[in-house]
């Protein structure tokens, strides 16, 4: 057995920032994830026959001693504080190879064996633990979304970080009929049928603790029922506008326009831009208390004292436009409708916003201009419009540049002109992520709001009654101070947020 230098341990050991450190897999697999969390270490890297290793306590003796009989290695300590240690340990040893173990020990011939014995075999433990482990790992990896994919040959795990799907496991194809089942079992849908499209929800609580709902959709492909999953944590659900990402200016303006007793404010975007999220923070700056806040959404992604929440239910006949004929008999002073997705919605909305209250909603447009004109599309009078719209918000996501691994880097010159076309200065240096363990190697780690927010002047609404072209709508709102969505992002950019690649990637200049 490597022999560890007692005298050397009383040394004082150097320390390091695990956060920043991105530690080798050849070196993990040199230490069981049982054995790290005993002695609360974890292995960096192996340097020759030299096994680095961070630890709360580098002085544990016996620790370093059990270290090296099972690596085989002479250890080295590096210090690191026991938190960091253990948040180390998590992320890094993750369960895909329990995954795995779980799996292979099924023995269901899923094109042999009768509906019964299905049933029966995807209710035991290693299909449930699979499950389980998947859920965790992808709390774990901040993923906001599951997808079970089968394939021609495989089953595909894949999780959506910060909006970017990242393949994180393969399985047998055989398993997926079993795990997809447990799932509608989980989420009381017809497990009998394979063809039509469910959807469904459950809840689940992590090994960390955390309560998660989950939202469940399947859907037949050529290769077999495909799962998505939406994880919604109950500890992110209340946020605040100035968590979002407003610049200043543009909350102030925001918050200005929900101080309106009646009216109308809509959110666009595309699908997974934030919308929900924007409204539900609105709707939480609002006195609750003294208001009767009622929304009708589709799903209820987050429960909320004080705030009356209605669930769409189609089959039952409660659609968004039947739910609000219905809000406006409950004497409601504040409405949220969860999208506007037909010209029946659109009228009741506005009508809600023209007869005393306070309505905000979702709509999909590519820009804060282009939700006038998808009103119109809808039908909806100009008159009407300028009447009950209080101002617009277009919004995308971006990720954040990871602070553990940010440094000034040179970017492609497409990127400066861009840059420099946004905001009239020249640079070719930015702050960018270069890969680290906490950003799981992208660089990036979290995401912040871009909003364009265009709030309706007098000026506008007589523009709107001549039935003025978008673009000089647009321009007289940039001249009244809105902040175009990639100004927004550039302006972003030199505060060291996200990177101009990212603002390239989501938002775009209409001009």
């Amino acid at each position: 057995m490597p022999d560890v230098n007692v005298e050397e341990t009383r040394i004082e050991t150097p320390r390091t920032r695990l956060r920043k450190h991105l530690i080798q897999p050849e070196a993990l697999h040199l230490i069981p994830e049982a054995q790290a969390r005993k002695h609360a270490a974890i292995p960096l890297e192996i340097s020759g026959n030299v096994l680095h290793v961070a630890m709360a306590n580098p002085s544990d003796i016996i620790a370093l001693e059990a270290l090296a009989a099972q690596s085989q290695m002479h250890i080295v300590p590096m210090k690191a504080s026991a938190a960091e240690v253990q948040e180390a340990i998590d992320f890094n040893y993750q369960s895909y190879e329990e995954i795995e173990k779980q799996i292979s020990s099924l023995s269901l011939d899923t094109e042999e064996a009768e509906p019964q014995v299905k049933l029966d075999t995807i209710t035991d433990a290693p299909v449930a633990k699979a499950l389980t482990l998947i859920i965790d790992e992808a709390v774990k990896a901040r993923a906001s979304d599951i997808h079970l994919q089968p394939q021609e040959d495989k089953l595909l795990v894949r999780y959506r970080i910060d909006g970017t799907l990242h393949s994180m496991l393969s399985l047998p194809l055989s398993t997926a009929t079993s795990l997809i089942s447990r799932i509608k079992i989980l989420a009381k849908m017809n497990i009998a049928d394979h063809h039509r499209p469910q959807d469904g929800q459950f809840s689940v609580r992590t090994r960390g603790g955390q309560a998660i709902d989950i939202r469940v959709g399947t859907v037949s492909t050529v290769y077999g029922e495909i799962a998505a999953l939406r994880l919604l944590d109950k500890s992110r659900a209340v946020m605040t506008l100035s968590d979002l990402g407003f610049l200043p200016q543009s909350l102030a303006t925001y918050e200005e326009m929900l101080k309106v007793p009646y009216g109308m404010l809509l959110v666009s975007g595309p699908t997974g831009a934030g919308k929900t999220t924007t409204l539900y923070a609105s709707v939480n700056c609002l006195d609750c208390a003294g208001r009767n806040i009622i929304t009708i959404e589709d799903p209820v992604e987050y429960r909320f004292q004080d705030i009356n929440q209605i669930q769409v239910n189609p089959r039952a006949g409660l659609t968004f436009a039947s739910g609000l004929r219905s809000i406006l008999r409950l004497d409601p002073d504040v409405i949220l409708v969860g999208e506007i997705r037909d010209a029946e919605t659109a009228r009741i909305a506005i009508q809600s916003a023209l007869t005393g209250h306070l309505v905000l909603s979702s709509i999909h447009a590519n820009d804060a201009v282009g939700v006038v004109f998808r009103l119109l599309d809808l039908g909806i009078e100009p008159f009407l419009i300028a009447s009950a719209l209080i101002g617009v918000v277009a919004q995308r996501m971006v990720r954040r540049v990871c602070p553990d691994c940010a440094q000034m880097t040179t970017i492609p010159f497409v990127e400066q002109m861009n840059y420099e076309n946004e905001m009239g200065e020249k640079r070719a240096e930015f702050l960018c992520g270069k890969g680290c363990k906490s950003c799981s190697n992208t660089g990036y780690h979290g995401r912040s709001g871009l909003f364009e927010i265009l709030q309706v002047s007098d000026e506008i609404r007589m523009m709107l009654l001549k039935d003025a072209p978008a673009t000089e709508l647009r321009n007289q709102a940039v001249k009244e101070g809105m902040i175009p969505l990639a100004k927004d992002g550039m302006l972003k950019v030199k505060e060291n947020f996200t990177t101009p690649a990212e603002v390239l990637r989501n938002a775009y200049s209409a001009d």
